[in-house]
């Protein structure tokens, strides 16, 4: 009960029917009875041995009914409300009547106190006139439908008003305000049985022990307080050793949670991890919902959500948990999220346990997600598909570009501008960069459909490109010593093409100037003739390759090319040094991954084989066996690797000690494309897309059967998007195997570990400009020699190349290159360093003739396999000065 509220006891309306010839009843209000204030508890030192001092009590023992023994009913309140206000109601009718009272000029009566309710009582009893029946109220008019009685009851004598000290006060004996004489006890008893006339109404209240114990609670509280505690104990145990179940059931209500202790509240953060530790996850997720401050305590406890990643298999090694939790931190404070409704944000690894757990989960257990399918690029191949922030981008052979939106496959954006099929795609936060056979790269505005950008300089196809974005990555100094730097300084684009060189452009920001070679718009005019020094944003030519560039991967300064001269080239692309050639393979490479975590490269040829590669000492170190035919596609996520090859067969290897652990062969032909994670690959070949679980090896569902073909499938979180071909379209299904809105904290992990939310965009802008300006210094460039003379031999052009499947890549589109890759010297020796030392500029270094990059001339390094000339390769454009780049 409240100390500075005064309680008080509401009486229950009295009614009072009397029937003679009209029925009258009226209903008289009382006003609450107030009672007298307990007393202040004082005020302890120590607020934990009183926990009830200020526990908020059950509404039912703030207020419950009570009633009296001649039937009178109240309501104890621990505190004057007055919530309830009754009004007194009169209510008259007869047989087949009733009154209506008039509502003009009525408004409600005053409650009665109960010092009045007994005088009246006493009053009416000393009536004793013949004339006047006794009980009754004198009477309002009638109106009804039938007439009332003609004889009317004779109305009592109008009173004066009656004046109390105090009506709120206990009843007590008053006298009479007209001289009778006071009844002989306030509290009568009823009227003798016989007597005929009609019964007096009845006293409100008739004190009982509950009302006494009411009156005197205030001196029981003093008493107790200040009674030993051994006795307060005693006397508590007694009284609910003689309590019914009821009672023990309401104490037990406010004990038990008053009582309790929040463990998790009351330890060390160590110990609650160590507690919680022992839980699984369902448990842990209840433990959640218990209250506010639990939940904050769990979803902030980073140690507790990585011994779970790990317990429940969804740790990958760290260094992709380590790239998912500065990302999300970094989207966070850009996004500038407030707590809500005083909840802690949750800690990454809950987010990205979440997210894995669903990715696990739902792929397999939603027997139908939602499925939607739209036409595309109307029957022309799709070469490129990508999902990007919310959207779906793809490219096709017919020159277009489209991005949709995966929840209504509406098409938000058509990029017109490539005058040849694209066939290279890449992108990041509302930038997108393509590469196509008209031989431009062009940068494009996602948010305005805009082309910002168009590069020119490749003399023939832009095959393959990728974005760099700046990562910290170690870096071994000329004393071998290791120290961690972040390269690049800002993110740069790679492309490679058929023209056998790769080349390193700045990746322009948003707002920065537009650049377009002369003639970009003008059909007539070839790309190839653009002078790249007068591009602000062209870095580095990197030449060497002896015929087409067509796979690359890149990461931090690290640049892997695989071409088809059957060679494999790393690249620092900061310095445009090469460090290695990687010699083995015998035919043509066509894929390339690159390993950062383990410092290794991986290449799949058409010899049928896939080879490791170490970076740090350039030597072969496995090569995996097994495909009958060209490995065309290579996938690598941290713990495996996925070869999918013509022979209708994808094989995953330990990337560690390049042992095979499944083959998937349920295929009929050559598989056309694949991506995989950690816990499924999904697969494309000619009129299916299946999806297997990665670590059994089986076949978990099949999405697409029966079509003619499946171009490309990707697939992010909660969305699959795969285009195929099938009833004379092309066609893009998209499923989504999320629940609605609440698993939009799902995020998916992109291939490759990359995240759009790097530091480079708006962080520390004059920061970023002098580590660029000390890139710059960085670059050890020799100086160039004159312009080559331009090759008098016809360029076949390449915009007419369509490579629809994976035979038509082995067994038609190379035709055109006319030599046999196996031959020459070295094809399938060791390795070959092109310098001396890694980190060492290479001030050895020879520029060839033809522009290439040759072996240094001590006898120390292995000679290098020897270089085609132009004679040899009819399909070699003409070149221009090795290793130009802006001054």
């Amino acid at each position: 009960m409240s100390s500075n509220q005064r309680p008080s006891l509401v009486l229950a309306p009295s009614v009072n029917t009397t029937r003679v010839v009209t029925t009258t009843t009226t209903t008289t209000t009382y006003a609450p009875i107030p009672l007298p204030v307990l007393p202040a508890p004082p005020v302890p030192h120590d607020l934990q041995k009183y926990p009830l001092l200020n526990a908020q009590l059950p509404p039912s023992f703030r207020q419950f009914p009570l009633v009296f023994p001649n039937g009178s009913r109240a309501t104890f309140r621990d505190s004057d409300d007055g919530d309830d206000v009754f009004h007194e109601e009169e209510v008259v009718g007869g047989k087949g009547w009733h009154l209506i009272k008039s509502e003009d000029g009525a408004g409600p009566s005053r409650p009665v106190g109960l010092v009045e309710a007994v005088e009246r009582f006493g009053r009416k009893r000393s009536y004793g006139d013949d004339g006047m029946m006794e009980g009754i109220e004198s009477t309002v008019e009638h109106t009804s439908h039938t007439p009332p009685p003609r004889k009317k009851a004779k109305a009592a004598p109008v009173l004066p008003k009656i004046s109390t000290i105090n009506a709120a006060a206990p009843p007590s004996p008053l006298p009479s305000p007209h001289g009778s004489p006071p009844p002989p006890n306030i509290w009568p008893s009823a009227p003798p049985s016989g007597a005929s006339s009609p019964q007096p109404p009845q006293l409100p209240i008739q004190p009982d022990a509950s009302l006494a114990t009411l009156m005197s609670l205030p001196s029981l509280v003093t008493h107790y307080s200040g009674l030993p505690t051994s006795l307060q104990s005693h006397l508590l145990i007694t009284l609910l050793r003689h309590s019914p179940l009821p009672v023990l059931r309401t104490v037990h209500s406010v004990l038990t949670p008053t009582l309790a202790r929040d463990f998790l509240n009351l330890l060390p953060p160590e110990l609650v991890s160590h507690v919680l530790s022992f839980l699984p996850f369902n448990y842990i997720a209840r433990a959640s919902r218990v209250s506010k401050s639990w939940r904050n305590i769990i979803d902030c406890d980073p140690i507790l959500w990585r011994d779970l990643l790990k317990s429940e298999k969804l740790w990958f090694g760290g260094e992709s948990e380590r790239a998912f939790a500065e990302a999300l931190i970094r989207r966070r404070r850009r996004a500038g999220l407030p707590l809500p409704d005083g909840l802690s944000l949750a800690n990454p690894f809950k987010v990205l346990f979440k997210s894995r757990y669903l990715t696990r989960n739902r792929w397999i257990t939603n027997p139908e997600p939602k499925h939607l399918a739209f036409p595309a690029h109307g029957r022309s191949v799709v070469t490129c598909l990508l999902l990007s922030r919310g959207r779906i981008i793809s490219a096709s052979d017919d020159h277009s570009i489209h991005v949709y939106s995966p929840v209504t496959g509406q098409l938000l954006r058509s990029l017109a501008g490539h005058e040849g099929g694209v066939w290279a795609l890449a992108s990041t936060k509302d930038t997108l960069v393509s590469g196509s056979t008209d031989r431009t790269v062009r940068i494009w505005d996602l948010s305005t459909g805009r082309c910002t950008h168009v590069f020119g300089g490749h003399t023939s196809t832009v095959r393959c490109l990728a974005i760099v974005k700046p990562e910290w990555v170690d870096v071994e100094d000329e004393q071998g010593n290791i120290r961690k730097e972040k390269w690049p300084k800002r993110p740069l684009i790679v492309t490679g093409s058929r023209d056998h060189s790769l080349r390193v452009w700045v990746l322009p920001r948003p707002g920065e100037p537009e650049y377009r070679f002369d003639g970009a718009d003008e059909a007539d005019i070839d790309p190839a003739d653009e002078d790249v020094d007068e591009n602000p944003y062209h870095k580095l030519h990197l030449v060497g390759h002896e015929h087409a560039v067509r796979a690359l991967a890149a990461r931090g300064r690290t640049l892997v090319s695989g071409s088809y001269d059957s060679m494999v080239r790393v690249w620092d692309i900061i310095t445009g040094t090469c460090k290695w050639i990687l010699v083995g393979h015998t035919q043509k490479v066509y894929s390339v991954v690159l390993d950062s975590t383990r410092n290794q490269a991986c290449s799949g040829s058409m010899d049928g084989t896939v080879r490791v590669w170490n970076l740090r000492t350039g030597e072969c170190q496995h090569t995996l066996t097994g495909h009958t035919s060209l490995v065309g596609l290579l996938g690598l996520s941290p713990s495996h690797l996925v070869s999918a090859a013509a022979d209708s067969t994808l094989r995953i290897w330990d990337p560690d000690t390049g042992e095979v652990r499944h083959m998937l062969a349920a295929h009929t032909g050559a598989i056309t494309c694949f991506q995989h994670d950690e816990f499924k690959v999904l697969s494309g070949s000619d009129g299916t897309l299946k999806m297997w679980d990665v670590r059994e090896g089986t076949i978990v569902r099949e999405f697409l059967s029966n079509i003619h073909g499946v171009w490309q499938v990707v697939f992010e979180g909660r969305w699959c998007v795969a285009a195929s071909h099938r009833s004379d379209a092309t066609i893009l299904d998209v499923w989504d195997f999320g629940n609605g809105e609440e698993d939009e904290d799902w995020i998916g992990e992109p291939v490759g570990g990359i995240y759009d939310e790097d530091m480079t965009d708006d962080e520390d802008e004059e920061m970023e400009q002098a580590d660029a300006d000390a890139m710059d210094q960085d670059l050890d460039i020799l100086p160039s020699e004159t312009d080559m003379a331009e090759d008098a031999a016809a360029f076949p052009e390449d915009a007419g190349v369509s490579e629809l499947t994976v035979e038509n890549v082995e067994h038609g589109a190379d035709e055109d290159w006319g030599e046999d890759e196996s031959q020459g010297e070295g094809a399938s020796g060791p390795s070959r360093r092109m310098s001396s030392q890694p980190g060492r500029r290479s001030s050895s270094r020879q520029v060839g003739t033809q522009g290439r990059t040759s072996a240094p001339s001590s006898s120390t390094v292995p000679r290098l396999r020897p270089l085609l000339t132009n004679d040899e390769t009819p399909t070699r454009p003409r070149l221009k000065n090795a290793l130009s780049r802006r001054r």
